[in-house]
């Protein structure tokens, strides 16, 4: 997501924000659909069998934790970006921002949509916790891309021990060579697991009671139980965020997302990364399916094992994505897609606001009805609208609705939104 300026883009970017925009959907799409274990544990609701399983098989192999790194890889570039070019107008003496100035501004703006979204349309929000993250990627800007990669391994590494450590403990309850105290913290360990990811979790009736109530219930469910869930996602999911945004600084800085490399350079990552990420990817999803979806090895795939091959894959999705730019072919979806990238920041936010008013009690109240290879059939539409609509309103304005809003405030005066 960016508010650059519609002038002087890198093409390249936009195409890959494009598909990152859209190819979230496909692993958010259960969160608006369904209850919160489902997101994780086929097992745990909108089928495990059949074209479900196969659904949920394609997206944990190619989608899930992919999209998501490419989203975070993506908002580390471009923060860099606008850094440098805030920088760049300063000494120019073009503008009155410093580039530190000009960035804050636009994270703590963020942030402000970021606990709208939570609160007030969806919990599955992601633009609070890349605010916070990105109040930290300043302080890295100088960094050489050998050295962010270096910082990006680290703190992806903090994350997966983080992670790893918590199933361990899950994994260990119920083991009767452990003192009384011993036990007993892990019990609890392992009932927080099933909570959230077991497939006979509480939380699939509490859902499905409370997304299909009204609007107010909803609003308060978030409000009053989960006030602070915004800024302590930062203690959970940072260290991988934060890896993953200097991982996408190093990639702008060597070219790599810029386009700079040639053509059978990005083929041959694309290739080499699918090569080595999707089979350990293939032997988690056997691995969770052979135990039934236990909770705790669905944990441990999602959080913390799958993490070194879905980075992997998220950076061969680039590369395959840039590779196709760089192909020529079919420019007129290029154009489709570029556009939906140029306004990821509203493309994003309209479909929570859309899928929620589908799948909630508020609207069509669909929560829960829809299988999981259903859910493709909302997927697919909500990219044809995206695709449909981005690039006619980028013909007669300069900045997505929202990409305008989020700028004006963050520059403390309206910009100019009609093109000449």
């Amino acid at each position: 997501m960016t508010d650059d300026t519609a002038s002087d883009r890198i093409a390249t970017l936009d195409i890959v924000r494009g598909v990152a925009v859209m190819g979230i959907l496909v692993m958010n799409i259960a969160g608006f659909a369904m209850p919160y274990p489902a997101y994780a544990n086929p097992a745990a609701y909108g089928g495990d069998s059949g074209l479900d399983f196969a659904s949920w098989l394609f997206n944990f192999l190619i989608f899930d934790g992919k999209m998501r790194g490419l989203f975070s890889i993506l908002f580390g570039a471009s923060t860099l970006l606008v850094i440098e070019r805030a920088t760049a107008a300063r000494r120019a003496t073009v503008a009155d921002r410093t580039g530190a100035s000009a960035h804050y501004a636009r994270m703590v703006v963020l942030l402000g949509f970021g606990l709208a979204h939570f609160y007030f349309i969806w919990f599955g929000d992601v633009l609070a916790l890349y605010a916070l993250c990105g109040m930290l990627l300043y302080f890295f800007r100088n960094k050489s891309p050998r050295a962010l990669v270096r910082w990006a391994v680290a703190f992806l590494s903090l994350s997966i021990i983080y992670f790893g450590l918590i199933g361990l403990t899950g994994a260990l309850a119920g083991n009767p060579g452990l003192a009384p105290g011993a036990a007993a913290n892990l019990e609890e360990s392992r009932r927080t697991i099933d909570v959230e990811f077991g497939a006979s979790s509480p939380k699939i009736p509490a859902d499905l009671a409370l997304y299909r109530s009204d609007y107010a219930t909803i609003v308060d469910s978030r409000l009053n139980g989960r006030r602070y869930e915004p800024f302590l996602s930062l203690f959970g999911l940072g260290f991988e965020t934060l890896g993953l945004m200097f991982l996408g600084m190093a990639m702008f800085k060597s070219g790599f997302l810029t386009g700079a490399w040639d053509q059978p350079r990005y083929r041959r990552w694309a290739i080499r990364c699918a090569e080595i990420a999707l089979p350990p990817l293939a032997f988690l999803a056997w691995w969770q399916a052979s135990a039934d979806f236990d909770s705790v090895r669905v944990f441990l795939a999602f959080l913390a094992l799958s993490v070194p091959f879905d980075v992997l894959l998220a950076v061969g999705w680039a590369a395959a994505i840039i590779w196709w730019v760089k192909s020529g072919a079919l420019p007129a979806l290029k154009a489709r897609v570029a556009a939906a990238g140029q306004m990821a920041f509203t493309n994003y936010l309209a479909t929570s606001l859309i899928m929620t008013s589908i799948f909630y009690g508020y609207g069509l109240n669909l929560f829960g009805d829809v299988s999981r290879a259903g859910l493709w059939l909302f997927v697919l539409g909500m990219w044809a609208l995206i695709l449909a609509w981005s690039k006619p309103w980028l013909d007669r304005f300069a900045y997505g609705p929202l990409e305008w809003l989020w700028r004006s405030l963050s520059r403390l005066k309206l910009q100019p939104l009609r093109k000449v």
